[in-house]
Formats: C-alpha cells, sequence, structure tokens
C-alpha cells in the first residue's frame, strides 16, 4: 500500500467525526467498569487511562478509522525506516533510533546510522567511567564533582528536565546545573555557587554556532580568567556535544566530543548524546540506559494498529478531536509529582514548535487548527494558581494528568490519618472527578458545570524507565498529530525570523528597519 499524504479536512472518516460534536456526552459517568476499560499499557509500567474523557465507544471507532485513513501506523514505519519526512530540510528523523532499532538498518551515505548513535553512547559511557574513576581530572589536577550543561532549547528544556525528574531517586554521582539563556543573570547565578576546578562544562550545539551557547561558553571562560586560579585550562574543563562538521567537532578548545546529526531535531534529543552526556555524569551510564529501555518500550507499543492497544496514538487522536471537532485551543500537563517540575516546559516546546503550523507538509495552508497551547504546572500548586479558570472559566482546557503511587524519597510522614503522598494522590483523584462531573449548585458564583475532559497517565513510581516511557509516549503523540494533520512535525522555521532581526540589531548600521532602530535605542544596545 503507498503512503498518501492528505489534509484533514479532506478525509470522508473526519467528517463523520464533526458530527459527533454535538451529540458526545457532556458530563463523564465514570463507571468503575468504565474507569478499568479505559486503561492502556503505556510502557515502563505506566498505564493511560481515557475514562474521564468525553468519549463513548463509538467515538473510539470513528477515531480507529481516521487512524486508519491517515496511515498513521504506516507513516511510523515509514519513519523508523529512514524516509526523509522532514519535507522542509529534506531529512531523515531518526530519534527512536538513539533507544532501539525498530525497522531495518537505516543507511546513510554507507554509515549505519544505528551503528552510529550506539557508537557515540558506547564513547560517553567510557568518558564518564573515566571521569567518574579520578582518571581524567580538572586542569589543577582536581576530580570532577560538577557538569554544567550549556545549551538552549532542546539542548537544555529535555536535559533538564529529566535530570530533576531523577535527581531524588537517583543520587547524583556528579551534581549537575544548567545554563541556557543569553541573559548574563542566568550564567552568573549558575557560576557563583561552583568550584571551576572541578567543574565539567558540556557545551551543546549542533551546529557549533549557536549564538547563545557561544557567549555563554566565552562568558564562562572569562570569568575562568578573572578568577585567577592558576594552572587552570578552560579547554581542559570542556567537552561538546556537537555535529561532525562543526567548528567544535575536534577543536582543541574542548576536551573531547561527541557526536548528533541533523536527523536528531534539537527537542527529540534527549536520548542522544545531548541528554547522554549530561545524564550519564551526573547519575552513572545504567541511569541513561534504563531511559533508553523505558522509551524503546514505548515505541513499540506506538507501532500497534489498534487503537485501544496504542496508549500514544490513542492520546493524539483524542486531542484533534479536542481540538479540531470541539474547539479546544489549549492543553493543560498537570504531574502531581514534583520531580517533573520542568516537565510541562519541555512538552511545550516539543509539541508547540513541532505542531505550531499553518502550512501542510507541503508549504501550502491548511483550513484547519492545528497544534494546541500547551502549558501547566505540578499539582497541586496548579491547584491554587490557575485550576480556577480550568474549572469555572469561559473556556474548556482539556487536562493531561500524571501520577504516581508511590514519592521517589521513601521518607514521608502521617498527619491527620495519612501520609502526604495519600493526600497528594487523594488530590489528584479529586480533581479528576471534580473536572468530569462538576457540582451543580443554585449559587450561580459555586456551580461546576463539570465537562471538562481529562486523562492521566500513572504508575507506581517516578524510574528512569518510566521517565523514558513517559517521555516517548509524549514524543509518539507530537508524531502521531503532526501525521493526522499532515503537517512537518520535524523542522522550526518559527524560530528563525527573531534570530535574524537579533544579528542585525547587534550588527548596526544605516540600513537597519526603523522599528528595530527605534526599539533598539530605547533598550540602549
Amino acid at each position: 500500500m503507498s503512503i498518501q499524504y492528505k489534509n484533514l479536512d479532506t478525509l470522508e472518516s473526519y467528517k463523520a467525526l464533526q458530527a459527533r460534536s454535538e451529540d458526545i456526552q457532556k458530563n463523564v459517568l465514570l463507571t468503575s467498569e468504565g474507569i478499568k476499560k479505559a486503561n492502556i499499557n503505556a510502557g515502563g509500567g505506566l498505564q493511560y487511562n481515557y475514562a474521564a474523557k468525553r468519549v463513548d465507544e463509538k467515538l473510539i471507532d470513528q477515531l480507529q478509522a481516521l487512524a486508519d485513513d491517515q496511515q498513521l501506523i504506516e507513516k511510523y514505519k515509514d519513519l523508523l525506516s529512514g524516509s526523509f519526512v522532514n519535507t522542509g530540510e529534506n531529512r531523515m528523523v531518526l530519534h527512536q533510533l538513539t533507544r532501539g532499532e525498530l525497522a531495518g538498518a537505516v543507511m546513510y551515505e554507507g554509515k549505519n546510522q544505528r551503528e552510529f548513535y550506539l557508537e557515540q553512547l558506547k564513547r560517553i559511557e567510557a568518558f564518564v567511567a573515566a571521569v567518574h574513576a579520578g582518571e581524567i581530572k580538572g586542569s589543577t589536577g582536581k576530580k570532577f564533582d560538577t557538569v554544567v550543561q550549556i545549551g538552549i532549547g532542546g539542548s537544555d528544556l529535555g536535559p533538564r528536565a529529566l535530570y530533576l525528574s531523577l535527581e531524588n531517586i537517583c543520587p547524583p554521582v556528579m551534581k549537575a546545573a544548567f545554563i541556557s539563556n543569553v541573559d548574563p543573570d542566568d550564567a552568573n547565578a549558575v557560576l557563583s555557587g561552583l568550584d571551576l576546578e572541578t567543574t565539567l562544562f558540556i557545551l551543546v550545539s549542533k551546529s557549533g554556532t549557536t549564538q547563545e551557547t557561544l557567549a555563554n561558553r566565552n562568558f564562562v571562560i572569562e570569568k575562568s580568567k578573572q578568577a585567577g586560579i592558576s594552572g587552570f585550562d578552560p579547554s581542559k574543563h570542556m567537552i561538546a556535544v556537537t555535529s561532525e562538521t562543526s567548528p567544535l567537532a575536534g577543536s582543541s578548545d574542548v576536551l573531547d566530543a561527541f557526536y548528533m546529526d541533523d536527523f536528531i531535531g534539537g527537542r527529540y534529543s534527549s536520548t542522544s548524546a545531548v541528554g547522554g552526556a549530561v545524564l550519564s555524569l551526573a547519575f552513572g551510564y545504567s541511569v541513561f540506559s534504563d531511559i533508553l529501555a523505558g522509551a524503546a518500550e514505548a515505541d513499540k507499543l506506538a507501532l500497534n494498529s489498534d487503537i485501544r492497544s496504542n496508549a500514544s496514538m490513542l492520546d493524539a487522536l483524542l486531542g484533534v478531536f479536542e481540538r479540531n471537532v470541539l474547539g479546544y485551543p489549549t492543553t493543560a500537563v498537570l504531574p502531581y509529582s514534583q520531580a517533573l517540575s520542568r516537565f510541562p516546559a519541555h512538552l511545550q516546546q516539543m509539541d508547540m514548535e513541532s505542531n505550531g503550523k499553518s502550512v501542510n507538509r507541503d508549504g501550502k495552508a491548511v483550513d484547519y487548527a492545528t497544534g494546541p497551547v500547551i502549558f501547566g504546572e505540578p499539582g497541586t500548586n496548579g491547584q491554587h494558581s490557575f485550576y480556577q479558570l480550568l474549572h469555572q472559566g469561559t473556556d474548556i482546557v482539556p487536562l493531561q494528568f500524571i501520577g504516581f503511587l508511590d514519592a521517589q524519597i521513601n521518607s514521608d510522614l502521617d498527619y491527620e490519618g495519612s501520609t502526604s503522598q495519600q493526600k497528594l494522590k487523594a488530590n489528584l483523584v479529586a480533581q479528576i472527578v471534580a473536572f468530569a462531573k462538576g457540582s451543580p449548585n443554585e449559587n450561580a458564583n459555586k456551580n461546576f458545570e463539570g465537562g471538562r475532559p481529562s486523562s492521566v497517565i500513572m504508575g507506581k513510581q517516578l524510574t528512569p524507565k518510566a521517565l523514558g516511557a513517559l517521555l516517548a509516549h509524549f514524543e509518539n503523540k507530537v508524531m502521531f498529530q503532526g501525521f493526522v494533520w499532515n503537517l512537518n512535525s520535524f523542522d522550526q522555521e518559527g524560530v528563525q525570523l527573531g534570530k535574524i532581526l537579533a544579528g542585525q540589531v547587534l550588527a548596526g548600521g544605516d540600513d537597519m528597519d526603523p522599528a528595530l532602530k527605534a526599539f533598539s535605542e530605547l533598550l540602549n544596545i
């Protein structure tokens, strides 16, 4: 069967779905049988449950028809086989290949891509072992005890979110910190608490020319010179994660370099050397290996053609129904786990940079809504912040809850008859039911209409393997939604214009756009 790329609004299965906007139930019944039936294996010990969504069995069948019409599994397999599905940049998309081989060998210019990624991970493993053993030391002879990743966007958000997710359950071998913003306050705040003699920096830039990353590298070098440490050599305190063709590759300015390529997009790079170096230095390579195993398990489950057994595909299609049929423009990600405090920020970039498009993969305008706005905060903090709007605001916001049976740290207190973890879970359960069923009240100010859809991803504990599966679930959800909307989810031209104009501002000159010049004068540039 040949693969055909079609706009969503040309499909008969989508037109049938559109008719469901009126007859789909508003309030969710949430029966015990329905809740159990709506549980799907998501990999890594996780379960995806959609019982609190506004769905019925007929709708699930209709979503299956849409998945089949749009050939979602065939397109996923095509991506895995090495097709150039990134039409904007004429590139393959291979982030799943960093954690497993689900198709035949993917070759490019005579190079086996899986073997290339594995080689880099093996080099990282050996380097990490040498650093942890004290065989590789800083320039003044002291053992490294801290690692700082310097990168921005996908070079920061994913690895930082994963590090914070595991620092409680995996005691760090080395402390980790991150510098991303070109704002000097960011670098100064991180550097102020460091001993430069025992700190190893990771420069992450695929091109080796990223403005913010190079500015922060130079900032670190200058600060080390100002420190006046006898015998200190910054080049002996820096490694790079970059492409083989970048200026950082083989440079004498770095201790070593580990490689990625153009087939790994920044926001999908956490399971490549981009996340592998910092997470392995922080926790040991075995922890990163467990993350890869969880992600690989979720990737394999995403190949199931039955939507009732494919958590990421069903999650994606329910999101399409809510976005395109019910007209909901926003989705909230609400982890009831403090360890996932930066995970919504990572998902925000991954989703909005991937599917925030108004033209299809052929560059033609689409006449339907695409990617939603993504935001979120951990519960229960969010309950005391923006849940008021979620419960009683004029917009309905679909909700993605994440929760775990056990805390990461085995130290809890019983207060008023329950532990803190039990209170956390009680709040999660209460919110799911409150959003779905509401609570009628004659006092309009206290009336909860309900019908606010949510799903929940649950696991026993947030372990490295569970984290890998959680990461891959959302990566694959975004991929499937891009296929449904007929988008290229793997380029990001929307971030380029601002970079170009910023360069013009810094270069100055009389031919600068008058508006740029006026604002530059206001900000004393």
